[in-house]
């Protein structure tokens, strides 16, 4: 029998009889949708509905690409993060000082989706080998030495000539596709299927 992916079981269980498959193919492809249609970046705290809430399309943050191409594969990470952080608060980064969750927000914060893809079981190990990171994966890095600056995007499937995979982020002109993926210290690997 083969063995079910931890974040397929975990969004099998959290969604009841609504089983998700993630398709790689499908989530670089809704993520590159974004290309043109995001063409900013705004990180202002904003109120959003829930579920499924989402600040306007034509912004948003890096975390943004990550769970709308998500969402186009009836995947709500907002959802996901908010029920996980509501009964293991004290596991996710304390670092807004924040004393409960707030859906509006912290699926939006790349240390959250961090924690949350790796309590799924979906963290890969961190490589310098292009081989490495497969169209669908998600990539997370430090912007600056001090740490503090954390950014993250999804392997698209496309390379360089010399094989560098690019990757489909917002880093601040709206969403890109562009060969980053080697530009910064690597924090995160994660593989949703």
């Amino acid at each position: 029998m083969k063995k079910i992916p931890p974040l397929l079981l975990l969004l099998c269980v959290s969604l009841s009889a609504h089983p998700v498959r993630i398709d790689a193919g499908k989530l670089v492809a809704d993520a590159r949708g974004q290309i043109g249609a995001t063409l900013a970046y705004d990180s202002a705290y904003r109120r959003l509905s829930y579920p499924n809430g989402d600040v306007p399309l034509a912004t948003g943050v890096c975390a943004d690409v990550i769970v709308r191409a998500l969402r186009g594969q009836g995947v709500d990470l907002q959802k996901l993060v908010h029920e996980d952080m509501t009964k293991n608060f004290a596991r996710y980064p304390q670092r807004w000082g924040l004393k409960k969750p707030d859906a509006n927000i912290d699926h939006r914060r790349v240390p959250n989706l961090m924690t949350f893809f790796t309590r799924a079981g979906n963290a890969l190990a961190v490589s310098a080998n292009p081989r490495d990171y497969r169209a669908g994966d998600i990539v997370a890095w430090n912007l600056n030495a001090s740490g503090v600056l954390p950014h993250i995007g999804i392997v698209s499937g496309q390379a360089t000539a010399d094989g560098e995979p690019l990757i489909i982020h917002n880093i601040g002109g709206g969403a890109r596709e562009e060969a980053v993926l080697f530009r910064y210290k690597i924090i995160g690997h994660y593989r949703l299927r």
